[in-house]
């Protein structure tokens, strides 16, 4: 477990993080290229009275959504952190 929750009941305006992911570690029987590396999709649901809602719905999924994203300019272009002396 690696983030300790307070484990409540679902209920209205709770919100849970569902994060499915892929773990290749060395050595695995795939092409050594993919060894070592971690992928988790997050998605953050509400709970609602009637259901549920996926409050990451609009986040980029494909690769061309990504690599659109990528390619936008940001306010963090230019940021640079300060020297921590």
């Amino acid at each position: 477990m690696h983030d300790r929750g307070t484990y409540q009941p679902l209920r209205p305006g709770v919100v849970i993080t569902v994060e499915p992911g892929i773990y290749i570690p060395a050595n695995s029987p795939c092409d050594p290229k993919w060894w070592n590396i971690g992928v988790r999709i997050e998605d953050d649901i509400l709970i609602t009275s009637s259901g549920y809602e996926n409050l990451s719905a609009g986040a980029p999924r494909t690769i061309a959504e990504i690599e659109s994203a990528m390619a936008k300019s940001s306010v963090l272009d230019n940021f640079k952190l300060p020297v921590l002396k």
